[in-house]
């Protein structure tokens, strides 16, 4: 009889204790050792945006015609979307931007064109997104009767002109550098992609010279040092081809296995630390159609060269961005799941792809091949909480410590700064207190690391109970409070969506 009535209210106590401590135990666990509590939190697997990574949406605006971008349109990209022509759905974060300026191949730009610039940056703001600008003159292709599939003149600008252009854009990209994850290098050839080009050496074969020459070279360098200068140094400019920056940083002799990055310059402020790659034709061929290629100089001749330019970019890309889009199917099947897809994309640090292009070609056999979900998910940082330990309680005036224990298990690292603090909540009255953490999230490399340090709490901070919570803002203070711009932690019920926090699920007494 006794037995009887235990069973019904041990069944009782354990409902009671699984509904009273909420779903969130199914997260992490908590053991206590002495003043100090030992968290282990659980994985996500979930996709969910996050900033400055992740497949982008594609735009573009025409001098002539130009259609501004509205902050609706993009907060909508931050939900999940199915592209045209995609077999899977995105959650978008990034823009990219085609500034098609045909109607100023030989004139200054107008104020209403830089006006309306300006409005795109500032829905960007408001939308919760932040863009890749490319600046171009030309996206289209002369067909002509050369012979050729594509024909001379190609329709960019010369170098005066381009020089003139980045004059009058810098004071926009100052002011919204913000919200410019980074800049493409753009303005030469068509598609701003350096290669069919009237003004600054034609290394195509059949209608140009086969290579590049010495004053190819420094007229490039000449535009990619502007528009470096065009932006403030926390900010990077990307190039088409690894072999840009190498000719950049050390001259047009420079050999194809010059020095990559490394971590003792990386993030400096320096231009070898500024400089980051666009591969637009990612995983088309052996050489990815020249971007791998060797472009010569007065003494040499262009050939293709992924011996010495794909370990440079497996080094180099490790401190810089990298992203692009694919291209075509010629070389499958190395660029499918069974393949080296997600094997390229994490050797080569891929922070972000085209949603739009080339899906019939090549995305969407990474549906059909099972691996399109671990490349939403791992394209840039993605950072897993795997342990916590943090004290219980603390005098004020005294030190909180507090040790993460974390894994990136993304592609590649931030590439823009980013501030790490500690938010103390008080449970009481919801006042909220933040102390600046000295990590830097763009030296979270792919791998495991570890956040360690010790926080001096102000002797007037008011006794009670404080829930610990962890920020990753964007350090801009147009964007900083805002929880569209903060990283969330991939993992189970740690986010908090409204406020951008990522709970630790700790609670400490201040005595």
């Amino acid at each position: 009889m006794r037995k009887q009535q235990f069973l019904p209210k041990l069944y009782l106590l354990l409902l009671y204790v699984f509904f009273s401590t909420g779903i969130n135990n199914l997260a992490y666990s908590q053991k206590v050792y002495g003043t100090q509590s030992n968290y282990i939190y659980t994985e996500s697997l979930e996709d969910f945006p996050n900033p400055e990574r992740g497949f982008y949406r594609y735009s573009e605006t025409r001098s002539g015609n130009y259609v501004t971008l509205k902050p609706e349109e993009l907060k909508a990209f931050r939900r999940e979307n199915t592209v045209k022509g995609a077999d899977y759905s995105v959650y978008s974060t990034l823009v990219f931007r085609y500034f098609v300026m045909s109607d100023f191949v030989e004139t200054d730009l107008s104020e209403a064109f830089l006006d309306s610039i300006a409005i795109d940056f500032r829905a960007a703001r408001e939308g919760g997104v932040k863009l890749i600008p490319r600046f171009v003159y030309t996206t289209s292709a002369n067909r002509g009767d050369c012979g050729a599939w594509i024909c001379t003149p190609y329709g960019d600008a010369t170098k005066e002109v381009v020089l003139r252009h980045i004059e009058q854009l810098k004071p926009l990209l100052q002011e919204y550098s913000d919200v410019i994850a980074v800049l493409q290098k753009g303005f030469i050839g068509i598609w701003g992609e350096q290669y069919y080009t009237d003004h600054f050496g034609d290394a195509s074969t059949y209608n140009g010279q086969g290579k590049l020459v010495n004053k190819n070279w420094r007229d490039r360098n000449e535009v990619l040092q502007a528009l470096l200068n065009s932006l403030p140094e926390t900010r990077m400019v990307q190039v088409r081809y690894p072999q840009q920056k190498q000719r950049y940083l050390y001259g047009h002799n420079a050999p194809t296995d010059s020095p990559a990055l490394n971590e003792s310059k990386a993030w400096n402020g320096s231009d070898a630390a500024r400089i980051g790659l666009y591969n637009d034709c990612f995983l088309s061929s052996y050489s990815d159609v020249g971007t791998y290629s060797d472009y010569g100089n007065d003494l040499t001749e262009s050939k293709i060269d992924t011996t010495n330019l794909k370990p440079y970019l497996a080094g180099d890309s490790k401190f810089t961005a990298v992203g692009g889009e694919t291209c075509r199917d010629d070389w499958s099947p190395f660029n499918k799941c069974e393949g080296n897809a997600v094997h390229e994309m994490e050797r080569m640090h891929f922070s972000f792809l085209n949603a739009h292009y080339n899906n019939k070609a090549v995305n969407n056999h990474w549906v059909s091949g099972g691996c399109i979900d671990e490349i939403k998910r791992r394209l840039g940082y993605r950072f897993v909480l795997r342990e916590a330990i943090v004290d219980n309680q603390i005098e004020a005036g005294g030190v909180f410590r507090i040790l993460l224990k974390m894994e990136n298990v993304g592609f590649a690292s931030p590439f823009n700064p980013r501030l790490v603090e500690v938010i103390m909540r008080d449970i009481k009255n919801g006042d909220v207190y933040s102390f600046k953490l000295k990590a830097d999230p763009r030296f979270w490399f792919v791998g495991n690391f570890q956040v360690s340090e010790k926080i001096h709490i102000p002797s007037d901070l008011p006794k009670g109970k404080y829930k610990i919570l962890l920020n990753l803002p964007d350090p801009e203070p147009t964007l900083k409070n805002n929880p569209d711009f903060s990283i969330r932690l991939a993992n189970e019920c740690l986010w908090e969506a409204e406020s951008g926090l990522n709970s630790l699920q700790h609670v400490c007494e201040i005595n």
